[in-house]
């Protein structure tokens, strides 16, 4: 039996026994200094205050940007589950609002290496998120890394974040250009909606998308979603500071309330069965779509 068929096999299973599939998103930036984590962080208080369970997925190894905003430093990591026999449960921190956090850690690094046995451990075990939360955000690296691009190929549902600088309206289409040209994009199953970070107000971020937008289309023929602005907000950066998202510490500042807009727009244009039907298991088996193992 090839992997692909195995990989089959195990989602087919949690299907059978009726496993609840979470909702899956991608949250990435074409550079770094966007406020991709903050929006991703913010984003899970926002989903939590609507009732619903989530766990962040921290995959940017070379940072740890989730933990500093969670103010918690995380016992465990994806390589104890990987290589240290640790279950899915005991790897997951609990931070503010009891909001799930996995730190991927140097595990996201090795997992081009595993062999079948240690996948299929793992897609096993990643199959256990679904039961545990209703959302789950992941947190990529910044830029145009072939790390980055593996997380973004296996997503039905990428959350891209950009700011008014032109620098980062560059990046952000050299990283949708980079996504397009990548052998195992699927344009058909994937949706990428953008939102504009940093911005002065609506009229500023609608303009960003507009021209973003304008382009991606004339060379790239790639739809792209706007799904909302995030204002400028110095109560955000105040928050940052203290280590606490500001959807917790003055959840009505306006960056606060725009999280709150950003979560209910996500969650009335969400359609069925593309995003919702995903699940973390069906993710990574996307993720290692087409490898060979040993």
């Amino acid at each position: 039996m090839d992997q692909a068929t195995q990989l089959r096999n195990i989602i087919k299973a949690q299907s059978v026994a009726n496993t609840p599939s979470a909702r899956v998103i991608t949250v990435t930036s074409g550079k770094g200094g966007v406020g991709k984590s903050n929006v991703s962080i913010n984003l899970a208080v926002q989903f939590k205050k609507m009732g619903k369970r989530v766990i962040i997925f921290d995959a940017d190894f070379g940072l740890a940007n989730i933990e500093v905003m969670f103010g918690a430093v995380p016992k465990h990591n994806l390589s104890d589950l990987i290589y240290q026999g640790k279950n899915i449960r005991e790897i997951i921190t609990v931070g503010p609002m009891d909001i799930g956090f996995i730190s991927g850690g140097s595990g996201i690094a090795g997992l081009s290496n595993l062999g079948r046995d240690y996948i299929n451990y793992l897609i096993q075990n990643l199959a256990e998120l679904d039961k545990l939360a209703d959302v789950i955000i992941i947190d990529t690296g910044a830029g145009i890394s072939d790390a980055v691009l593996e997380f973004l190929v296996a997503s039905k549902e990428v959350l891209l974040v950009t700011t008014p600088e032109p620098t980062s309206i560059t990046d952000s289409y050299s990283l949708l250009k980079a996504l397009n040209r990548h052998p195992r994009y699927n344009a058909a199953m994937t949706q990428v909606k953008v939102v504009a970070n940093k911005a002065e107000n609506y009229d500023e971020g609608k303009q960003l998308f507009t021209k973003l937008n304008a382009v991606v289309q004339r060379y790239l023929k790639m739809n792209i979603e706007f799904v909302g602005v995030i204002p400028d907000d110095n109560q955000l950066v105040k928050a940052v500071m203290q280590q606490t998202p500001v959807s917790i510490q003055n959840p009505n500042s306006k960056s606060a309330l725009a999280f709150m807009d950003l979560a209910k727009t996500l969650t009335t244009n969400s359609p069925e069965p593309v995003v919702t039907k995903h699940g973390m298991a069906g993710f990574f088996a996307n993720m290692v779509k087409g490898k060979k193992f040993i």
